[in-house]
């Protein structure tokens, strides 16, 4: 391919991002300079970070009207001039939206080891299946016995949340949306016991599924679901605060928590993190979950959608819950398959 398409921010989206917020432009495929590699894009990753980041300063710069959008993704290595990577390795960074990314040596591009599958890179073993397992383990510090509710549930952190808090020997308890994801959680990964948001009163299923309280809270999801569970603390418990899906697509009206001062009367802690502050420890983590997959006591699912130009409707896709499990986009490049 000769070409490179790009999605790029047309304009900064106000509330549920439409397709008019972006453009598919095309530009000449890359080159690399000194130091510098070209990544044939594969998977794009999609994730609430996103709608963050193309809205406002975040824990990186916003990205700005006609910039590529950001995100994580994996590929392979098609031209090089860096001493690390060579044509033809696999690897994973922030990639962009785009068939081919440049990248520089500066800019985070870790290799996937052979045998993992490059959806499997993205989920479990990247940067999902680790933000729950440093989240929940390092912040959560869950002891067997106590009760974890995760919120987000199904999705491809909080159905890891879950079964990992089952094998550290915790009662695991799930909200998600609807009858089915429900049925997944409790009848496939094991949780004893599931709550529809959708469909139940949050506040009255709590106390009826964790008659001790919360201990452990791993929050996805904000809003007053994230209020229910604060009113519901068991003594000395831990929340932790990985995302407010609920509450991107308009932070200027942020819902804030109503039971907050709950936390003092339980003496509880509540935490906020990013996977990023791990970076140093990403090996253990994967060296930690790779058995477990391998055993089969983490299971995972990944909805792919096919297409570059269909990227902006898989960014809503994590907004009204049309998807199982991680949220990927399978880079099609037209080009190379008609040649």
């Amino acid at each position: 391919m000769s070409t490179n398409r790009q999605v790029r921010l047309r304009r900064r989206p106000e509330g549920m991002p439409v397709d008019d917020d972006f453009e598919l432009t095309t530009t000449a495929r890359p080159e690399p300079g000194p130091g510098q590699v070209v990544v044939k894009n594969l998977y794009l990753s999609i994730d609430p970070t996103i709608r963050g980041w193309i809205d406002r300063d975040t824990y990186l710069p916003a990205v700005k009207p006609g910039e590529v959008v950001r995100s994580a993704g994996v590929g392979e290595v098609v031209a090089s001039n860096h001493d690390r990577h060579r044509v033809g390795d696999r690897v994973f960074g922030l990639v962009g939206w785009q068939d081919f990314a440049l990248l520089d040596g500066k800019a985070p591009l870790n290799p996937i080891p052979p045998g993992i599958d490059p959806r499997d890179a993205l989920g479990v073993f990247g940067v999902t299946g680790l933000t729950a397992y440093f989240g929940l383990t390092d912040i959560g510090k869950p002891v067997a016995g106590e009760t974890v509710v995760v919120s987000g549930a199904a999705g491809a952190t909080g159905s890891i949340v879950g079964q990992l808090a089952k094998v550290l020997g915790c009662r695991a308890v799930g909200i998600a949306g609807g009858a089915t994801k429900c049925r997944y959680l409790t009848e496939e990964l094991g949780l004893d016991a599931a709550i529809d948001y959708k469909a139940e009163d949050v506040a009255a299923r709590l106390r009826a599924t964790c008659p001790d309280g919360i201990h452990v809270f791993f929050d996805n999801v904000g809003g007053p679901i994230l209020d229910a569970a604060l009113a519901h603390l068991a003594m000395r418990a831990r929340v932790v605060v990985c995302g407010a899906i609920s509450q991107y697509n308009d932070l200027s009206a942020a819902y804030g928590p109503k039971n907050y001062v709950n936390l003092i009367a339980r003496r509880a802690r509540m935490e906020g993190f990013l996977v990023l502050d791990y970076a140093d420890r990403f090996v253990e983590g994967v060296m930690r979950l790779a058995p477990l997959v391998a055993q089969g006591k983490l299971k995972h699912r990944s909805t792919v959608v096919e297409g570059l130009a269909q990227a902006p409707a898989a960014l809503r896709r994590l907004f009204t819950g049309d998807h199982e499990g991680k949220l990927l986009v399978k880079v099609d490049h037209p080009a190379a398959a008609a040649a």
